[in-house]
């Protein structure tokens, strides 16, 4: 189930999002979680099973597109679809929207989106 961050979800979020290679660096990442507070055009989400297993971050551009800047799943949970599952879960977050990843995220995005792989 894909949730939307909140504040008292910073320790986990922030340590799902140090698993994406451009948020190794601890200032970086605590950049990063900045930006998602206080850019009204940025959303983060988690996604829960039993327990906080995913994150993925969202920009708005523009009325129409949605661009996935960043995705993450415990390396625990991995290969077993969350991934795939937190993409479908934003189609319903953002409809009408086209969502479109960055760099970071276009290979990972395209594998799910377009092969029938468990992500």
């Amino acid at each position: 189930m894909l949730i939307r961050y909140k504040k008292n979800y910073e320790k986990i979020a922030m340590g799902l999002l140090s698993f994406m290679p451009t948020e190794k660096d601890l200032k970086n990442l605590q950049a990063t979680m900045k930006q998602y507070e206080v850019e009204d055009s940025m959303q983060l989400f988690l996604w829960k099973e039993d327990d906080i297993v995913g994150i993925i971050g969202t920009s708005l551009l523009g009325e129409e597109t949605v661009e996935i800047q960043h995705i993450s799943v415990n390396p625990s949970h991995r290969y077993q679809g969350i991934g795939k599952n937190m993409i479908k879960a934003l189609k319903e977050v953002f409809p009408g929207k086209q969502l479109q990843p960055n760099e970071h995220t276009a290979s990972f995005f395209e594998r799910c989106d377009f092969t029938d792989h468990d992500c």
